[in-house]
């Protein structure tokens, strides 16, 4: 069995024996993304900061915006997709339906 290598936890390791691997990583991961430098929409400079929850601050052209809690524009997959294959649904064509037609005018 090969398992996967998993990244660091980085400032995660703060909570040390606590709360357990998964949660761990997952918080690691997220507050990697949200304290990284991010690329400004309007400018397209790598000097966005986080301020607050969903506000966005570009040290380069000084504008305040707001974008995602985590990140300014993309999103975050917290888990790896499962590979799970659906089953394949044959698409049956409808039946036609009668349509009653009305000679009435609408005045």
């Amino acid at each position: 069995m090969v398992k996967a290598k998993i990244e660091k936890l980085g400032s995660a390791k703060r909570f040390g024996a606590r709360y357990g691997a998964k949660p761990k990583h997952k918080f690691a991961k997220i507050e990697k993304e949200q304290r990284k430098k991010h690329l400004c929409p309007y400018c397209n400079a790598l000097k966005v900061k986080r301020v607050s929850i969903g506000i966005w601050h570009c040290r380069k052209c000084n504008s305040k915006f707001t974008g995602k809690a985590y990140t300014v524009s993309k999103t975050l997959s917290f888990e790896e997709p499962k590979s799970e294959e659906k089953p394949i649904i044959e698409e049956k064509p409808l039946k036609e339906e009668k349509t009653l037609e009305t000679n009435e005018e609408v005045a």
